[in-house]
């Protein structure tokens, strides 16, 4: 029987995994008027730990949980305990964020102002059916096949939260400000296609729970990373009306957001974290995977069961050396596509998603089974490839056809045009080209080995500079170090290595003019960097505008203005726009810019040019010895467009000085200037150099030649 809650002609078939229980109850709510009424049916079990029950006269929109009767033995990792209301994991709409109480959890704590504190000696009596999410059983519905199936070639991400992008925005009707149908308003979808994108990745809508410790301070978990539902999607990012009209409504709601989406051409890519649930630590709150079975849903240390392995940093992983937790989660990431419509997926720390234990298997069943699914090897599947564990940094070791975030890019541009000036403005050193070389080329390194030619290709590597995690571009230039005092964290939390640069003034207040114009120059070379690569781009949703956080780098608890995408922009943030969408209009137009295969620094049959090269400041080949010399800022990077269309020439000066360069012969016709990353906005009128001409480059910029 499938798992879950499933109609059929006289009522509906209940399906839950509980195998350490003694007896399990299917409890169904409805509302009278003496309140809500509380219906129990004892379920039958099955083989493998199925319990399941056939329903007479329930109807969509039933309200239900379930209670988990078993072991109480804390010290085996079974903590089963009748008085806790669980919701079904395969719940495809809730009622509610469960409110956080004593009742919520398993044992008895002491509940104090600042927290609650296990008390170890028992269950906990207490009925906590009052402060739960209830389950809503929904009818199967496809949805509609209107996918926009974007080649990864020209795919352009934009990583963007579905409150923080409309939130502030007066092109939103106000009543549809930060929620799903928010996003699928013509003024969002016109404004995102306009810029150049062709995907949104959302921060995770499943259904969420701020964590204890978060709500102690009056904070809430604004990002998501903190699933309560793998199958019901965030309540609280409905509209209003949609939230007044049931949790169904906030389905359909969700449904609708991805066509809008879909009929303008823009993909939609979920962010999800499938290695870790809301029910935290050992002594956090029980709501469903921990009253079930701990042991079967959770990593524990053989040796010790009562202890979890936490390989995330949030007090628990799921283990997906189970079968059970792979079922739910390849059964989440189908319902997702089939009956919502979505086109791919982010895994946040997904080497969690393919640990043996403490190792990470690259074969691991989860992959394979999803990478060869009928279904999901059709979307895109883009992996976060590290966890906080033993062995966690697997940047290039995924398995076709996913992708993966690559931090080897964000580091090394940063470090590029950040880090590295700034160490030799103030007397240090600066490094050699040969990384940011080898990522403008699609990071071949990572992503260019395994058994097929060409291994995972260039796209397998999602370049990015920022994303949610982290400071914005803005606070890049802006910042030298984190200011994360509204976490109520004391400025402890959030990276201490974000290579940045504040230019020689921290933050934004009496910023000289000079050192304002420089940081403006600063995001406009990284942008360029990210967009004209080798590779597919991801955008942080108002890096395009200079929004900032204020110098907070981890502001995963700021629901507010601080996080919310600005609409109120001076000038220089709609040049900075028009200069983003400029060079996404330049690498769509050009597919020289979007390198489909990694190149081989060789003259195909058919063309005179080397599909790659590269030119030191006269000019010539770059000499070996160059690559080495960290006292060197100068590149040339020429790609040959085979004929068929453009050559495009790259020129790079990472120095803090102005540079005479002496372009390439290249093919033996004149480049234009496309691109200088000094000018504050685009222009349609440039000139053009005959080759071998010689120009001067400013300090800390670059150009983009079209031939």
């Amino acid at each position: 029987m499938a798992l879950g809650a499933h109609l059929v002609d006289d009522g509906a078939d209940f399906a839950v995994l509980a195998p350490h229980a003694t007896d399990v109850s299917l409890c169904l709510f409805d509302e009278t008027a003496l309140g809500q009424v509380e219906r129990q049916y004892s379920l039958n079990t099955e083989s493998q730990g199925m319990w399941s029950a056939h329903v007479p006269g329930v109807r969509v929109g039933q309200r239900y949980g379930y209670r988990v009767d078993g072991r109480w033995a804390p010290e085996s990792g079974l903590v089963h305990n009748p008085a806790k209301l669980l919701l079904d994991p395969y719940a495809k709409a809730i009622t509610q964020t469960p409110v956080l109480d004593p009742a919520l959890y398993t044992q008895k704590v002491e509940w104090v102002g600042d927290g609650t504190t296990p008390m170890h000696s028992g269950p906990d009596t207490r009925d906590s059916a009052p402060f739960m999410s209830l389950g809503v059983v929904s009818e199967s519905s496809p949805a509609p096949n209107t996918y926009p199936r974007t080649p990864w070639d020209t795919t352009v991400i934009y990583e963007t939260h579905v409150k923080g992008q409309t939130a502030l925005d007066p092109n939103v009707p106000a009543e549809l400000r930060g929620t799903y149908a928010g996003l699928g308003h013509p003024a969002v979808t016109g404004y995102l296609t306009s810029l150049g994108v062709t995907a949104v990745e959302l921060l995770p809508i499943h259904a969420k729970m701020s964590e204890p410790f978060l709500v102690d301070k009056g904070l809430p978990n604004y990002w998501g990373y903190n699933t309560l539902s793998y199958f019901a999607p965030e309540p609280s990012y409905a509209t209003r009306a949609a939230q007044e009209a049931g949790p169904l409504a906030v389905v359909d709601e969700v449904k609708a957001m991805v066509q809008s989406l879909h009929e303008a051409g823009l993909e939609v890519i979920l962010d999800v974290v499938y290695n870790h649930t809301c029910e935290g630590g050992i002594d956090g709150p029980t709501v469903s995977w921990r009253g079930l079975d701990q042991t079967t849903y959770y990593m524990t240390y053989q040796e010790n069961p009562a202890v979890l392995m936490d390989t995330t940093g949030c007090g628990n992983s799921l283990d997906f050396r189970r079968s059970p937790v792979i079922r739910m989660t390849l059964d989440s990431l189908r319902y997702w596509v089939s009956e919502i419509g979505v086109d791919g997926f982010r895994f946040d720390l997904a080497v969690t998603l393919g640990r043996n234990g403490e190792h990470f298997d690259a074969s691991h069943p989860f992959y394979m089974a999803m990478v060869t699914d009928p279904l999901l090897s059709t979307v895109k599947l883009i992996n976060e490839p590290w966890d906080l564990g033993p062995n966690g940094w697997n940047t290039g070791r995924f398995p076709a056809p996913t992708a993966d975030w690559n931090d080897h890019f964000r580091n090394t541009v940063r470090s590029f045009w950040l880090a590295q000036p700034r160490s030799i403005t103030s007397g240090g050193g600066g490094g050699d080209l040969r990384d940011l070389a080898t990522r403008l080329a699609g990071s071949a390194d990572h992503f260019g080995h395994g058994r097929i030619p060409g291994g995972r290709g260039t796209y397998a590597s999602i370049n990015f500079i920022t994303a949610h995690d982290g400071f914005t571009l803005r606070d890049l230039v802006s910042f030298n170090d984190k200011h994360n005092e509204a976490n109520l964290e004391d400025n402890r939390d959030g990276s201490n290595d974000n290579m940045s640069w504040n230019h020689g003034w921290e933050g934004f207040l009496n910023v000289p003019r000079e050192i304002a114009v420089a940081r403006r120059r600063s995001m406009r070379n990284m942008l360029g960097t990210l967009i004209l690569a080798a590779g597919t781009p991801m955008l942080t949703a108002g890096d395009e505008l200079g929004r900032s956080q204020m110098g907070n780098n981890n502001a995963y608890c700021q629901d507010n203005a601080l996080t919310w995408v600005n609409w109120e922009l001076d000038p220089w943030q709609i040049d900075l726009r028009s200069t983003a969408a400029f060079l996404l209009r330049l690498r769509r137009d050009n597919p020289v810019l979007r390198p489909v295969r990694f190149y081989t620094e060789y003259a195909p049959a058919n063309d005179s040019l080397l599909d790659l090269d590269w030119f030191d400041v006269s000019g010539g080949p770059m000499p070996q010895y160059l690559w080495f010399d960290p006292s060197y800022r100068t590149l040339q990077m020429l790609r040959s467009g085979g004929g068929a269309g453009s050559d495009v020439l790259l020129v790079f000066n990472g120095s803090p000085w102005p540079i005479q360069v002496t372009l390439p012969a290249g093919r033996g016709v004149p480049f234009k200037l496309a691109w200088d990353s000094t000018w504050e906005r685009p222009r349609s009128v440039t000139p053009v150099y005959a080759p071998g001409a010689t120009t001067s480059l400013h300090p800390l910029s670059m150009r983009v030649y079209l031939t």
